[in-house]
């Protein structure tokens, strides 16, 4: 399916260090990036790095240490297990049928599926879904500091949450912070992932034809601006054993965002082509790491997919548009990749 004039009448500009990343290094397979980094590109070198070994709690992405606590595997399996139930559950009742989704996207998406999947739940837990508080983490903190002192937290019922009663079951001080600062860490990547993604798919190949599955315009999306672009493992003793040309004190940084546009590996590699992945297996095709590797899979996915193709769903049912005045949509350099504003609007 060609691109429609739409969506060629578009431009996509990424942030200047983007743009020579991709520019400099697509096509190439490890390249030095800093005096003490490695960039790892090529899909062979990429698989044996990140089989290597497991991810330390330091390189996760979600699930760090938080106020300098550790969080284990067996806890952060469980908060994802409890928010995977709340996003079934929401989706097992009956949709906002007054939703309008017209709007400046990422954020509109965001707070619809925020409101869809904690609605129920406390301000002072919902608030920590707020994108003002990626500006810096001092405010986060302070926001959940507040949060935790204040009188009348939340006492575990029925009206909450699966998150939000773990975090009512919380007693004291610092255990009420450490809850909050879950809450934030299991839902809100959730909810800017899949905002971001879907208003990724719309920028690069709306308006669709009424025959394209989703699930093609999601993984297409997850292709040429896949949300997570990076993937970071700290030096390490195993790495130069994979390949000499990564010191003994050298980070890596694997590259989903040029791997996912290797021409060597994708015709066309530039082009919006959800087609591509009629005949493609996105769990084992060479390359594509838009949930990690194979060793260890993004716990998120299988509540991702399924969100942003409802959401994808719902837009296109709505009849909205790309605002055709929008020829150009910025990615910005963040931790999240996407288009910072992508204008939906209804047709004229």
């Amino acid at each position: 399916m060609p691109p429609s004039s739409a969506t060629r009448a578009r431009t996509t500009v990424f942030a200047p260090r983007l743009a020579a990343l991709i520019g400099a290094h697509t096509g190439q397979d490890v390249f030095r990036l800093e005096p003490d980094t490695v960039g790892v590109a090529g899909h062979e070198v990429a698989d044996r790095i990140l089989a290597a070994r497991r991810a330390t709690e330091t390189e996760r992405p979600t699930f760090k240490p938080l106020h300098g606590r550790s969080i284990t595997r067996t806890e952060a399996s469980t908060v994802t297990r409890t928010l995977g139930n709340d996003v079934r559950e929401a989706l097992s009742g009956p949709l906002p049928e007054d939703a309008d989704l017209a709007g400046s996207w990422p954020l509109t998406g965001h707070l619809f599926l925020r409101d869809l999947i904690l609605g129920q739940d406390p301000y002072r837990l919902r608030m920590l879904m707020s994108r003002n508080l990626e500006l810096t983490p001092k405010l986060t903190w302070s926001v959940i500091a507040i949060g935790a002192a204040l009188p009348g937290w939340p006492r575990p019922s029925s009206r909450l949450t699966g998150l939000a009663g773990r975090a009512a079951r919380a007693t004291g001080y610092q255990e009420r912070r450490y809850a909050m600062g879950m809450y934030r860490r299991a839902a809100a990547p959730v909810c800017f992932t899949v905002s971001t993604l879907v208003a990724n798919a719309l920028w690069l190949g709306a308006p669709f034809d009424d025959a394209t599955p989703n699930r093609g315009i999601i993984l297409e999306s997850l292709r040429l601006l896949p949300p997570s672009w990076n993937i970071l493992r700290n030096a390490s003793p195993e790495y130069p054993a994979v390949d000499d040309r990564i010191g003994e004190r050298d980070d890596v940084l694997v590259l989903p965002l040029l791997s996912h546009r290797d021409p060597a590996l994708w015709d066309d590699p530039d082009t919006f082509r959800p087609e591509r992945w009629d005949d493609l297996d996105p769990e084992t095709t060479p390359g594509y790491l838009p949930f990690g590797h194979s060793s260890e899979r993004c716990w998120g996915r299988h509540m991702v997919m399924p969100l942003a193709e409802l959401l994808l769903d719902l837009v296109r049912g709505s009849g909205l548009v790309v605002d055709p005045r929008q020829r150009t949509g910025k990615v910005p350099l963040l931790g999240l990749l996407g288009v910072a504003d992508v204008r939906l609007t209804h047709p004229r």
